[in-house]
């Protein structure tokens, strides 16, 4: 995944986790959840969102791929 220059809000990065919700394991919904906040910083905001965006349209690997990368960072 490259680089994005832009910035996405706590809104913005509930919104995809919402919208990807259904084609995710449950427990790493919850999971990513409870670590969206207001005290989230912007490099963490950005980087979660990355990894839900279009991850309904990924294939079973690149989505193991990215479960593992979130569950490290909510760890």
């Amino acid at each position: 995944m490259g680089k994005c220059t832009i910035d996405h809000t706590l809104e913005d990065v509930k919104a995809k986790l919402a919208d990807q919700a259904p084609f995710m394991p449950e427990e790493l919904v919850a999971r990513v959840d409870e670590t969206l906040n207001e005290n989230a910083d912007q490099e963490y905001l950005n980087e979660v969102f990355h990894l839900l965006k279009k991850y309904d349209l990924a294939d079973e690997k690149v989505r193991e791929e990215r479960n593992e990368k979130l569950k490290s960072l909510v760890q």
